[in-house]
């Protein structure tokens, strides 16, 4: 029976390892990203003082992990195929907590660093600027540009769901989806990453202005909005300038194709009126915008060569699709890829 157990320990071992060295092979380029990106959460947490509220952010942390930990076993192990239930299950498992980390931030900014870099920010504006916009802005305050840049402001959520939606749940083309998902996939994991590291809380509440915002049925939803779920001290960069900034440069890159040969100005027109928005309301130094539409720019050169190289390497290799696609047969691996429309 030993000389058995001898024989059978080592066949087991090498076909866990194998099975394992299988499963990571599966692993998307996004996939590790958003490893990376929970991990940092994770690591912030764990090092900061210990107190009730750094408990509760970890459980917070330790739950989108295990959402996205499962969601990794069961599609890229290929334990669910599904042509439904494997796509759903991804979709929400993956980029559910990449977007539901933002509704952490409020208890986890003020423990992984509780001060805040506002003075810093507001000085470097005025050495490269000589103004503040924020500050230039509130000459223009009236009840009219009040409730028009409140309701812009307010525009980003619709704005962000009308691209990130159909993108995720209709869009066929392969290439296109992968390129626009990578690039918004990145660009939060880094935004959201980064407020830990320079966090403040904007002009709103580091200066004293002439003229208060008028009350208004826009204004005061957006207020009420940002005091009841805001994360307070999310502000370098604004991703409210570099997410509307990157689906306007997506837009306009993808100009030849619908819907984006008829919505690209419309959705500049909402982004650059967002963007003004975000320094008319207070929220934002001129700074956090800068790095907000660099980062978006960035990401609009980089995303395509990313996806594409992606896309290449995973067809090469007959790996599983980066998005399961939903079909009414099982995902079918590397076969259902090569008949894809890219």
């Amino acid at each position: 029976m030993a000389v058995n157990h001898d024989i059978v320990a080592p066949a087991s071992s090498g076909s866990l390892t194998e099975a394992l060295r299988r499963f990571f092979r599966e692993f998307a380029l996004q996939d590790w990203l958003v490893v990376v990106f929970l991990s940092t959460l994770l690591g912030a947490v764990l090092f900061a003082p210990p107190s009730a509220a750094r408990s509760n952010s970890l459980a917070h942390v330790l739950q989108l992990i295990s959402v996205f930990s499962v969601t990794l076993v069961l599609i890229r192990g290929s334990l669910v195929k599904h042509g439904v239930v494997a796509p759903l299950v991804y979709r929400l498992g993956m980029f559910g907590p990449v977007q539901l980390s933002y509704f952490i931030l409020a208890g986890l900014l003020p423990v992984v660093n509780p001060g805040n870099l506002d003075e810093q920010l507001y000085q470097f504006d005025l050495h490269f600027l000589g103004v503040e916009p924020a500050v230039l802005l509130d000459k223009v305050v009236s009840p009219t540009s009040s409730e028009w840049f409140a309701f812009f402001y307010f525009s980003y959520f619709f704005l962000l769901a009308l691209h990130v939606l159909p993108m995720l749940f209709f869009v066929k083309q392969r290439r296109l989806m992968s390129e626009f998902t990578l690039g918004m996939v990145i660009l939060v994991c880094v935004v959201h990453t980064t407020y830990m590291f320079v966090p403040g809380f904007g002009p709103i509440r580091h200066l004293t202005f002439d003229h208060p915002l008028p009350s208004g049925m826009w204004h005061d939803i957006v207020i009420n909005t940002v005091n009841s779920g805001g994360a307070q001290k999310d502000i370098f960069p604004s991703l409210h300038t570099a997410g509307p900034s990157f689906c306007a440069l997506f837009s306009f890159r993808h100009r030849d194709k619908l819907p984006f040969k008829f919505t690209w100005p419309i959705v500049t027109f909402f982004a650059l009126n967002i963007i003004v928005a975000t320094m008319f309301m207070r929220w934002h130094w001129a700074v956090d915008v800068v790095v907000g539409l660099s980062l978006a720019y960035t990401l609009s050169v980089l995303a395509p060569r990313l996806a594409a190289w992606e896309l290449k390497r995973r067809d090469a290799k007959g790996l599983s699709a980066v998005w399961p696609r939903f079909s009414r047969a099982p995902e079918a691996g590397h076969a259902s890829l090569t008949s894809t429309t890219r």
